[in-house]
C-alpha cells in the first residue's frame, strides 16, 4: 500500500498515512459522538491518528479506538460548554438532522446550515 506523510502540529511530528483514506464523514457535517453526549460540526479531518501519543494513551485502554481509521475535529458542544474535540471514525454517527450546532466558532468557519450540514466559507475554501 502506498503511504504518505503529514505534519501534524498536535503530535509535533510527520505522520505517516495510506494514501488514499476512506472518510464516512465531511468538513461542515454535523455528527454525535456514539457513547459520550456530545455533538459537533467537523472542521478538519486527519486520515490516521494525528494526536500526542500522551492524547492517545490517556484513552483508557479497553476503550481506544484503532489509529488507523480517519479522526475529527469538532466545534463540539454539550449541555454545559462548547470546546474542540478530536473523535475518531467508529466512535461518530450523523446527527445533522438535529438541527444546528450552537458552537461560538461556527461563524468564523460556515457561511450557513441547510439540508443537515454547514456550508465552509468562501473565503476559506481553495
Amino acid at each position: 500500500m502506498e503511504r504518505a506523510h503529514f505534519y501534524s502540529p498536535q503530535a509535533g511530528r510527520l505522520v505517516e498515512a495510506p494514501s488514499h483514506s476512506r472518510a464516512r464523514f465531511a468538513i461542515g457535517d454535523v455528527v454525535r459522538h456514539r457513547t459520550h453526549d456530545f455533538r459537533g460540526v467537523i472542521f478538519d479531518i486527519d486520515p490516521v491518528f494525528a494526536n500526542s501519543d500522551e492524547w492517545y494513551e490517556s484513552i483508557p485502554k479497553e476503550a481506544r479506538p484503532t489509529r488507523e481509521q480517519p479522526y475529527y475535529h469538532l466545534l463540539a458542544e454539550n449541555g454545559e460548554s462548547s470546546y474542540i474535540a478530536y473523535v475518531s471514525q467508529q466512535n461518530l454517527t450523523g446527527d445533522g438532522e438535529a438541527g444546528p450546532v450552537d458552537h461560538p466558532s461556527v461563524d468564523e468557519l460556515f457561511q450557513d446550515f441547510a439540508e443537515g450540514r454547514y456550508r465552509l466559507r468562501a473565503s476559506l475554501t481553495h
